[in-house]
């Protein structure tokens, strides 16, 4: 009994912490350095959350706290608030750039508000780079795609963190659309493998098509300079330019950073409405698409950890035991796969992802799927004729692309629809 006592009495203590330091404001924001490989000037900062002298302090110990008092919320505005105005406080102006970092957990409570007016508030039109991980649209598809949309409405950049040290980080670029890709410190500072050959041919490919940045962390040393430079980096962070701390002082060499125009993701309706006017569809029944979803389904199975996989049935009838088992092994092979309908039956258990259709949603009435990968796109879109003959005889419109542009639009319309289960993971 003493002993439970005495757990419940340093519980109590903790939470008391946590809850002193996010009523006192006790959270400031200490700066390290991004610095453009080619000139070596200085771009931009990146602002790193620290909490007061003591336990709290380190931002890991600092977020678990909050977590468990269930403020994490508080603590993650409290954070950037500070971010901004240490920036102001230190001198940075434009053209620097400030990266700010948000937590995956709390994007449902939906911060898009206190967002707009950092924006609003950041003094000499100081360019704002938002810190998104994969984790982020892995959980929360649909609240970080409407958070992002309306973000670069705003004037934020995006940027992706920790690519490469998972692989929905290159399943997921293209959907994110980020002006700046930041390469794990791993790809720097380790030798070249096979993975790091994977990891440097996707986001190049992706840097190519968009004109997106390629940033490398965890530079310590010459070596990793030039690893960085040949990875396709131009921006650096790390130890070799600077750790994490206080700005007394702004470097003399400073560049504004150029990113690449934006691109607002248009709201869509459904993917058969993300076909171009002069796609001209072709019609066919059941069994034909039903081997073309199959053929697609073992391409995707191909691609393996670095492929999304997203699929409509319409009803819950279409998604038949022996469909769904082949979707629940087909999302522990693949990057992230989700079955969208309407009551489609679940196990949360499984990786596989669901989506729940309403009654007067467009896709209700289509049959959809879409594969994507890094190197690899293609989309089966197709809409109910509305037969009222035998299953296997009913007639669709659809149209089958490799038009990467129009597949990546096709995959945001369907993932604008996922929301947040208890089977998606919180670290």
């Amino acid at each position: 009994m003493r002993l439970r006592e005495r757990r419940m009495s340093q519980g109590v203590r903790s939470i008391h912490d946590i809850d002193a330091v996010l009523d006192g404001r006790l959270v400031h924001s200490v700066f390290q350095p991004i610095v453009d490989l080619t000139t070596g000037a200085v771009v931009g900062y990146e602002a790193l959350a620290r909490g007061p002298v003591g336990p709290l302090h380190a931002p890991d110990r600092l977020f678990s706290a909050a977590r468990q008092a269930d403020r994490l919320a508080e603590l993650d505005q409290l954070c950037r608030s500070a971010a901004v105005r240490g920036a102001i406080a230190s001198g940075i102006y434009a053209p620097l750039t400030l990266f700010v970092n948000i937590e995956p957990e709390i994007l449902e409570s939906a911060p898009l508000r206190e967002l707009l007016l950092l924006a609003e508030s950041a003094p000499g039109r100081l360019q704002l780079v938002l810190e998104i991980t994969e984790r982020a649209l892995a959980d929360r598809p649909a609240e970080l795609m409407a958070t992002v949309n309306g973000l670069r409405r705003a004037g934020w950049r995006i940027a992706l963190d920790d690519v490469g040290a998972n692989d929905l980080s290159l399943t997921f670029m293209s959907l994110l659309r980020p002006d700046i890709i930041k390469l794990d410190l791993q790809l720097v500072q380790r030798r070249p493998s096979p993975a790091v050959a994977e990891i440097m041919n996707a986001v190049n490919a992706y840097a190519e098509r968009t004109g997106a940045l390629i940033l490398a962390e965890g530079i310590e040393e010459q070596q990793h300079i030039e690893v960085a430079e040949a990875l396709g980096a131009r921006l650096g962070q790390g130890w070799r330019f600077g750790r994490p701390g206080p700005i007394n002082r702004l470097p003399t060499h400073i560049e504004g950073l150029s990113l690449p125009q934006p691109i607002e993701s248009p709201s869509l309706n459904s993917p058969f409405g993300c076909l171009p006017w002069a796609v001209t569809p072709r019609r066919s029944r059941k069994p034909l698409l039903t081997q073309v979803s199959a053929h697609l389904e073992r391409e995707a199975m191909r691609l393996g950890s670095t492929c999304m996989l997203l699929a409509t049935f319409q009803i819950a009838e279409h998604f038949t035991p022996r469909v769904a088992d082949r979707y629940h092994d087909l999302a522990e092979h693949l990057g992230f796969v989700a079955a969208i309908g309407h009551d489609l039956p679940r196990d949360e258990s499984s990786r596989l992802r669901y989506a729940n259709l309403a009654d007067d949603d467009p896709v209700r009435n289509e049959w959809d799927l879409i594969v994507l990968a890094p190197h690899f796109a293609c989309a089966l879109v197709a809409r109910d004729l509305g037969d009222n003959g035998p299953d296997d005889e009913r007639e669709f419109e659809f149209a089958l692309t490799y038009d990467r542009p129009t597949v990546e639009a096709a995959a945001r319309a369907l993932m604008s629809r996922i929301q947040r289960t208890r089977a998606s993971s919180s670290p």
